[in-house]
């Protein structure tokens, strides 16, 4: 029976789509991450989602929810985690918070970064002279005659 919507790592993704592409539907996984989830479970790429037997989507959601980090350790989005230095891989909900407690570390110890995302600067070396302005706009304004 085809499935439309099949629910993976709480994510509805799509089941017209090939199970590759379908995958980077759930946030952290991208296109290499699910071609090597599908030839880990030796399914065939181009089939779609929906058309897998319901054993299949068992065995896909099993491992991406329990045997992800099985992988390769270059291919985890976590690598080498700063308080235990194991590698995992993040998926959804937890990469946005492990994004806000990094940033929240980086003003706690008050480094560069840290201290310009607390000011609302910009971060990454971009030129702040005429770009990233908010509120009131700054310019050279003309005398009046």
């Amino acid at each position: 029976m085809f499935k439309h919507v099949v629910r993976i790592a709480d994510t509805d993704l799509d089941g017209k789509k090939p199970i590759l592409f379908a995958l980077t539907g759930i946030k952290g996984i991208g296109i290499r991450m699910a071609q090597n989830i599908v030839y880990e479970l030796d399914l065939d790429p181009r089939k779609k989602l929906g058309e897998l037997e319901d054993e299949k989507i068992e065995k896909l959601k099993k491992f991406i929810e329990e045997k992800i980090e099985d992988l390769p350790s270059w291919l985890l989005n976590r690598r080498k985690e700063p308080h235990s230095g194991k590698s995992f891989h993040l998926l959804s909900k937890d990469i946005e918070l492990a994004r806000i407690l990094d940033v929240e570390n980086l003003i706690k110890i008050r480094c560069y970064r840290g201290m310009r995302h607390a000011r609302g600067k910009k971060v990454r070396g971009q030129r702040t002279r005429t770009t990233g302005r908010r509120g009131r706009t700054v310019g050279v304004q003309r005398k009046k005659k």
